[in-house]
């Protein structure tokens, strides 16, 4: 039996992080150290790099997930080893994981195998605290509305429109819904509320969309928490909270330096889910990344649909990223999941399931090229169990819809094991491409949604309640309009059904929900039936996970 995930980072020899921030250039004065192996880059420092040359910046999203993994975050650490090993000057930005992730169903989002990230144990536990950061700025929000309408309610919030929530970094179904206030006038006056997951705040989507201390600070200003009674929105500015929020994020805004198992630099930073957030790493990382390496390598949340979409519709359009090329990740045991087969049986060979399976990857393909305008190549995700045959009719599948498939062994050689792809990735960067938005920025958010719906899902049509339209419309008519779309829905399908697999079309995308985010600058759609505050599952990845009398952690992912 192969080491485990955490054997192998911790088996690992670490450059001092000194060393790694040398080979980019940045000097020690310029860091802020969290141990030997972590820092953070000084916001200053970033600042600096303004007016250097950027790189050729690469977006790994994949096909739509299965229960068995696809191997996103893993195939993106791969990447950047490979091409450091060709030859090129290159790092990787990710997504902090989330802690209700780690100890829920997923388990650790540090890659896997000889494609990590480390320290992993850091990463994927408090690490530099930007998550406790992001969580405090929220839930300061938060005391500060109650302690408003306690101290007189002189701005008229209406205490039934509260629309701001608390957050934890924990899964935590008993918190969905809550009553505050409770116990009598000096708690404040009771009303209904509750607590959504840290990753979909909107605190965490402004810290990943701000480019800049004050960039941040007027976004945080800009956060609508409720309405009076005569429905005028009130903002974080109005209650006066959005200085002492910055304060509180000032320090966490700085990217995270860490280092792949091979030495290659990396920026973990932020972390919002791509199903009910916009799924990218902070924008402030990218940024630095392009000034400083050749080549960076990011990845968006899930499958294409959603976080390519956001990628594409929200964080391009907010800060003027363009990805040259995009590596689209698929594994054997996914196509044969979207060709019907059960979980259990996946170790089985079967070509007939995985080929119409592959209508999956397919549409993924279509919407990347051909909506989008990116060169786009599948990384196969190579697993010991997938068999000649099954690989060759996934090759086959790419190349019938015109497209290049690149088996990718990096899980288990490491680096090494994705050289080609990082060539073919190399090779597409070359080629002439404009970025095309699914939808343009005068169209109205009905349209905007409708464009997604039927552009990158398949629908055909979306639907919404009366009550739902008259939000809509009512967020049109008071200057919202001009909002990207985020959309919030299952992220197992391209319907607002997990059990939809393959590739469905002509299916009705029903709005259930809107929220406004204004600080983040876009407005969310809830479509189907989605959770901003997960549950843990029957066996939660929370009780393999120990400390030995060594003091390792031990059973983390």
């Amino acid at each position: 039996m192969g080491l485990s995930n955490i054997e192998i980072a911790q088996a690992a020899e670490m450059l001092p992080i000194v060393q790694v921030a040398e080979r980019l250039g940045i000097p020690e004065e310029s860091l802020e150290p969290y141990g030997r192996h972590k820092a953070k880059v000084s916001l200053s420092y970033v600042d600096s790099l303004k007016d250097r040359p950027r790189g050729k910046l690469v977006l790994v999203t994949a096909v739509s997930p299965t229960p068995a993994g696809e191997g996103k975050t893993t195939t993106t650490v791969g990447l950047g080893d490979a091409l450091t090993r060709i030859g090129e000057r290159a790092m990787v930005c990710l997504r902090e994981p989330a802690l209700g992730p780690v100890f829920g169903m997923k388990g650790g989002a540090a890659g896997g195998g000889y494609a990590q990230i480390v320290p992993m144990e850091d990463i994927n536990l408090h690490f530099t605290g930007d998550f406790s950061a992001i969580a405090v700025a929220t839930n300061l929000l938060a005391a500060l509305i109650d302690n408003h309408v306690h101290h007189g309610n002189a701005l008229g919030i209406d205490v039934r429109r509260i629309t701001w929530r608390r957050v934890l970094d924990v899964n935590d179904r008993a918190l969905r819904d809550v009553v505050v206030g409770l116990g009598g006038p000096g708690n404040g006056y009771p009303r209904e509320s509750g607590f959504d997951i840290v990753v979909a705040s909107e605190v965490m989507a402004v810290f990943c969309l701000a480019t800049g201390i004050a960039d941040l600070n007027e976004r945080l200003g800009d956060i609508v928490i409720g309405y009076t009674h005569d429905r005028r929105p009130v903002t974080a500015r109005d209650l006066e909270a959005h200085g002492a929020m910055t304060a509180i994020l000032r320090d966490a805004l700085a990217p995270n330096l860490v280092q792949t198992l091979e030495h290659t630099p990396a920026f973990v930073h932020g972390g919002p889910f791509a199903n009910i957030a916009h799924g990218c790493n902070s924008a402030i990382a990218t940024q630095a990344a392009l000034h400083l390496a050749d080549y960076v390598v990011t990845e968006a949340g899930f499958g294409a649909d959603l976080g390519a979409e956001k990628f594409v519709d929200i964080l391009c359009r907010s800060t003027g990223l363009r990805p040259a090329v995009a590596v689209i990740v698929a594994t054997v045991r996914a196509m044969k999941y979207h060709g019907g087969v059960d979980v259990a049986d996946l170790p089985i060979e079967d070509v007939e399931a995985l080929e119409r399976g592959t209508v999956n990857i397919v549409r993924h393909l279509t919407t990347v090229r051909e909506t989008w305008g990116l060169p786009a190549v599948v990384a196969i995700n190579h697993r010991a169990e997938d068999t000649d045959a099954e690989v060759s009719a996934l090759v086959a599948a790419v190349e019938r819809a015109g497209a290049r498939a690149v088996v990718a062994r990096h899980f288990a050689e490491g680096g090494a094991g994705a050289e080609e792809l990082a060539r073919e990735v190399v090779r597409l960067c070359a080629e002439p491409g404009e970025l095309c938005f699914t939808y343009r920025d005068e169209a109205t958010l009905w349209e905007k949604m409708r464009s997604i719906a039927v552009r990158v899902y398949g629908a055909s049509d979306i639907t919404a309640s009366t009550a739902v339209r008259a939000q809509i419309r009512r967020l049109q008519e008071e200057g919202y309009g001009g909002y990207p779309v985020c959309v919030a829905k299952t992220q197992y399908s391209f319907s607002t059904d997990p059990k939809l697999r393959g590739a469905p079309s002509g299916h009705v995308v029903d709005i259930r929900e809107v929220r406004l985010a204004a600080g983040a600058r876009f407005v969310v759609m809830i479509c189907g039936d989605i959770m901003t505050m997960p549950g843990l599952p029957a066996a939660p990845a929370a009780n393999t996970i120990d400390v030995d009398d060594g003091g390792r952690i031990v059973g983390l992912f």
